[in-house]
């Protein structure tokens, strides 16, 4: 094969070979299940054991116990093994977290979007052996049981998320310490630090010796797990009747005997380790929503140049291996939800994503091959897992940014695009070294943090717009009917616009610090009952303090509110501004009444709105200073709030498909948005407001200080016929540059027309690999429901740059 490099720089290399094709085959038409096995021998242990040992080391425990029973299993074409379940697309579920009912069992069986089946004899199982242990011990229940009642009302009617209500925190990424140690070399830590606690003078010491003890099971677990896949492979060995195959299998069980109580050695081996590692978190506790190997590229770089130079691996070989590990991170669907989450179909998606290129430690270019590897395995594979994403510094050579724009034409919604210029300024300024900064990223959708050493913990999303809604109703939520904000005043009686904004500003605070409690309290629950004691063993600084990740270990500890709206409530606020206070056009009795009334009947006012009023997104001053002021008060209002664990909270400008939530639990807006429209989503403009090109989008966010966000959202959409050509390709790396120029932390695109999302919506059966691109994740168009199609479709269709 061929592997010569273009000029710029992706390989000639393409195509799968036979194993990869099959192995796509079989991962693209894998029905997603549910299975019961864990939570089995979970509820066993936990009936037997709990009371009996600190939580650290129950924990601990009933991890090693997971990994002694859970099934093994190894695919005849694979070579990265392993899996959460005992298949690919069997998910676990996490009772002990939240605990499914029988009616959420059926409904995920049978719901017509992302369904996970389930027999009725597993569904029965369950009923009679997990659901009554678990029933009044979830996380779900301590944190629903205690949180206030006014907690609950603002929960209810949409004006905040919270994250860990449903499963573990997430948004964790590793560094390269999971390749220069192994379990063996961590026990060894774990036991120096052991004899150094001093029982005399700590009063945390015998805290210490309980998290300590249960890392050196968790240890023990893992080696146990992948000792289980050497057994299986070498039996199987002996009865494979292709010598070759014979061959690959004794490898297999090499690797695994190897990796992870050894550091790896060689490229096969430092796939296999991470990928151990990834299983053990995803196991251990359900961290839904990220978790990744961080700078994979830069991490893997290292063994690929020094095999390749030793003559014991061939690029081919190397792009094989990766191409098995991104099957293997597509095996591995996301845990569902319960109860009225339920019923929704939300996602697959895990949301692994990998980081390619960036900057090293030393802030030089960290583009090496496996970077353009991995470019190509991404346009080869085309699935929906793991995400990816390049990284775009102003040291990035121009080969790798059009190598990755060719990708991104290609339409599948991945990569998205990162700007590490800013974001390490962003961790620099929420007091990250600046090395620990450069080796940092992205997570999951688009936060950042210091990789292997930071908790960065997004505690749920904030409804930006809503706030707005009860301000402008004097604190009642009007689609519920429900007082849940303050009495800040009849909008009917404020005489100017600062008087309208100043008691939106009252709301906010009274919503933030409303969040903000609760989410400390919800921490420390995690804290106290659910240790991720292996998690722990690969984040500094959890082994010297003796703390574990959910318990200030981490060198870093970091809280996130994500804000949601930033255009709708900019084109709201000014279309008030303007139509009311301004230019006089509309009373407020009038707004109020026409929101109210969902502009029934007054659809020329409507049309006054949506093409009379300065919106977000046009490069329009007007606007774009109510959006920067909307921008700075919302991070006052959440800046430096106080965690448990010594640090603070900070802003982050993320929806994911909140925003067509959010959109539900509303009526409509003073911008011309009818009620249970989605609103906007991260910082991008409102549907259909940004008339005026992607280059007056980019000025428009350029002018927001991302340096103060942990992340802001970018979602355009372009025509295919946009990036036919060689000097389109030039056109796009040139806004990417620009943006990032005026400090944008990210983008990313949908390349695709609307006649082709009407025809997948009439044809779906034809369309069933179509990628768009949701929010910080991809998905498959037809596995989304009618509002997140929706929501696409009505993104503004760029039509020239």
């Amino acid at each position: 094969m061929n592997t010569m490099n273009d000029p710029n720089g992706l390989s000639n290399a393409y195509g799968m070979n036979d194993r990869i094709q099959r192995l796509r085959e079989e991962t693209f038409n894998a029905q997603p299940s549910l299975s019961i096995e864990r939570a089995l021998i979970e509820t066993q242990f936990y009936n037997d054991n709990e009371g009996k040992y600190p939580i650290p080391v129950l924990r601990a425990l009933n991890f090693l116990e997971i990994c002694k029973q859970k099934t093994i299993y190894i695919g005849k074409d694979e070579l990265i093994v392993g899996e959460r379940g005992p298949k690919p697309k069997a998910v676990p579920t996490f009772p002990e977290l939240t605990c499914h009912s029988v009616e959420d069992l059926y409904i995920l069986n049978t719901r017509e979007l992302q369904s996970y089946t389930i027999s009725p004899e597993d569904i029965d199982t369950y009923a009679r052996e997990v659901i009554p242990y678990w029933k009044g011990r979830t996380q779900r229940e301590r944190i629903f049981n205690h949180v206030p009642q006014y907690w609950k009302e603002a929960y209810e009617v949409g004006i905040f998320t919270e994250f860990m209500e449903q499963r573990a925190p997430g948004h964790t990424s590793l560094d390269d310490k999971v390749y220069r140690f192994g379990l063996l070399d961590l026990k060894e830590k774990i036991a120096g630090e052991l004899e150094k606690l001093d029982f005399l003078n700590d009063p945390e010491a015998t805290d210490k010796q309980e998290e300590l003890t249960a890392m050196l099971i968790s240890c023990d677990a893992a080696i146990v797990f992948a000792e289980r896949h050497a057994d299986l492979a070498d039996e199987m060995a002996l009865t494979e009747k292709d010598p070759v195959r014979a061959a690959e299998l004794r490898k297999i069980a090499e690797v695994c005997r190897w990796v992870p109580a050894h550091a790896p050695r060689t490229y096969w081996e430092a796939i296999q380790m991470y990928w151990f590692v990834h299983l053990g978190t995803i196991t251990e506790l359900n961290g839904w929503d990220a978790m990744n190997p961080g700078h994979f590229d830069q991490h893997l770089a290292p063994f690929y140049e020094k095999e390749i130079a030793e003559g014991t691996l061939t690029r081919d070989q190397a792009k094989e291996l990766m191409s098995c590990f991104f099957i293997k991170v597509n095996n591995h669907t996301a845990p569902p939800k319960v109860g009225i989450t339920a019923r929704e179909s939300g996602t697959y998606n895990d949301f692994t994503n990998l980081n390619i290129g960036g900057v090293k430690a030393d802030g030089s270019d960290g583009v090496n091959e496996v970077s353009y590897i991995m470019l190509e395995v991404i346009e080869e594979l085309h699935i929906l897992q793991p995400g990816s994403a390049i990284h775009i510094s102003s040291r990035t050579p121009e080969r790798f940014l059009r190598a990755g724009c060719k990708v991104i034409r290609q339409g599948h919604g991945y990569p998205s695009v990162f700007n590490p210029d800013v974001y390490v300024q962003e961790l620099v300024r929420q007091g990250k070294s600046l090395t620990d900064a450069r080796e940092g990223g992205c997570s999951g959708c688009i936060e950042v943090g210091a990789f292997g050493k930071e908790a960065y913990v997004l505690t749920g999303y904030l409804n930006v717009p809503k706030i707005l809604e009860v301000t402008l109703h004097n604190g009642i939520d009007p689609v519920s009917g429900r007082k849940v904000g303050l009495e800040t005043g009849d909008p009917v009686g404020f005489a100017t616009y600062d008087e309208l904004y100043d008691a939106f500003l009252k709301q906010l605070y009274y919503f933030v610090d409303m969040k903000v409690r609760v989410s400390n309290y919800i921490d420390r629950m995690f804290a106290k009952y659910a240790p991720a004691t292996f998690l722990s063993l690969f984040i500094d600084d959890c082994i010297s303090r003796g703390k574990d990740y959910y318990n200030g270990g981490p060198r870093y500890n970091t809280n996130y509110i994500q804000c949601t709206g930033l255009g709708t409530i900019t084109d709201s606020l000014s279309s008030l501004k303007k139509h009311v206070f301004e230019e006089k056009r509309f009373t407020m009795a009038e707004m109020l009444y026409a929101i109210d009334s969902n502009f029934e009947d007054l659809e020329p006012m409507r049309q006054t709105i949506l093409n009379r009023t300065p919106f977000f997104g046009n490069d329009d001053p007007y606007a774009d200073r109510i959006a920067v002021k909307v921008y700075d008060d919302l991070y006052d209002a959440i800046e430096g709030r106080p965690n448990t664990k010594g640090e603070c909270f900070h802003l982050n400008m993320l929806s994911t498909t909140c925003h067509v939530y959010f959109g539900k639990v509303m009526g409509a807006t003073p911008n011309g948005r009818l009620a249970g429209k989605a609103i906007s989503d991260g910082t991008s403009p409102s549907h259909g407001a940004d008339t005026h090109g992607p280059s007056a989008v980019v000025k428009s966010l350029g002018k927001l200080d991302q340096v103060k966000s942990g992340g802001t959202l970018l979602n355009q959409r372009f025509m295919p016929s946009l990036l036919k050509k060689e000097e389109d390709i030039s056109k796009l790396c040139a806004l990417i540059r620009t943006y990032f120029a005026l400090g944008g932390h990210h983008i990313q695109f949908n390349i695709v027309d609307t006649e082709t999302l009407l025809k997948a919506q009439e044809c779906p059966e034809e369309y069933r690999d179509l990628l768009v691109r949701v929010a910080g994740y991809s998905d498959y168009f037809n596995d989304m429901n009618e509002d997140l199609q929706a929501d696409v479709i009505a993104r503004t269709e760029q039509e020239s740059f």
